[in-house]
């Protein structure tokens, strides 16, 4: 999979540096997602826990050459991208090597950008087939790997549990995306924050949403990821929730969000290209 020369894909980050919020869940289900619905998407796995690239099915023993190849400059992402099951879902896989990138990579001047060139570098040779999106799933955690990612995006999308601290941790990751907006990438956007694991008949997950719509406003999705046992037991099986059960209520939701993000996508462009006209 590579770039077609004419055309850029959007890289999305997806972050967010409190653990168990459901954010390597929406990496797959919204790539594969977008998938489903027409577009090539790429899935960068750039946890050291790899769950991302179990999630899709990729064992240890195919994982050949990894993000932590890229970052330290011993292979090109090109390299390192393999198939995936889904169809028109690509993944450069994960490894616990990830866990030694940090400090091997400390004292380069360009060791936040290191991502970004990755990325960039697809666009070279012969291109195969056009690439819509690039998702790039971070670990739990404000580190390098995280500032790379967010170096390298257009836009974050931030997964955030219905939960008492939830606000709390979406001001942090706030602050760090505009220090890197201010010093590293100054295109980076919020492309939305999509709510998780919300319970109707939890009344605190109500009133987070309210309280997370009242302090982000527009920028939070419409769609809300329900709790759901199909969306936790698929991992175990390999599969993203959209193969492992296409009709329930998390695979459903995926899909909505995939709808909505693409919108949001266009509408963005549009008034992009209309300011500069």
């Amino acid at each position: 999979m590579s770039f077609e020369g004419t055309r850029q894909p959007r890289i999305l980050t997806v972050a967010n540096q409190k653990g168990g919020v459901g954010k390597t869940t929406t990496a797959i289900n919204l790539g594969t997602a977008l998938a489903a619905i027409g577009e090539e998407v790429l899935l960068v796995d750039l946890d050291p826990q790899g769950n991302a690239s179990t999630g899709l099915g990729i064992d240890h023993k195919s994982r050949l050459v990894s993000t932590a190849d890229v970052l330290t400059g011993r292979a090109s992402m090109r390299d390192a991208i393999i198939d995936t099951s889904v169809p028109r879902l690509a993944l450069a896989p994960s490894t616990l090597d990830l866990l030694g990138v940090e400090l091997e990579i400390s004292g380069d001047q360009e060791r936040a950008v290191k991502l970004k060139k990755a990325l960039r570098s697809l666009g070279d040779g012969v291109p195969a087939r056009s690439l819509s999106y690039i998702l790039i799933d971070c670990p739990p955690s404000l580190n390098l790997l995280t500032i790379n990612a967010l170096t390298a995006a257009n836009a974050v999308v931030v997964p955030l549990q219905c939960e008492f601290f939830a606000l709390e941790g979406l001001s942090q990751l706030l602050r760090t995306v505009e220090q890197v907006r201010s010093s590293l990438n100054p295109q980076l956007a919020i492309q939305g924050v999509v709510l998780t694991m919300y319970d109707p008949r939890n009344k605190l997950s109500g009133q987070v949403v309210a309280d997370v719509r009242e302090f982000m406003g527009p920028k939070v999705y419409e769609t809300v990821i329900p709790r759901n046992v199909r969306l936790s037991e698929a991992p175990s099986y390999g599969k993203p929730a959209l193969l492992y059960d296409l009709k329930c209520s998390g695979s459903q939701a995926y899909l909505k969000l995939a709808s909505e993000l693409i919108q949001r996508e266009r509408a963005d462009h549009a008034r992009d290209f209309a300011a500069l006209t």
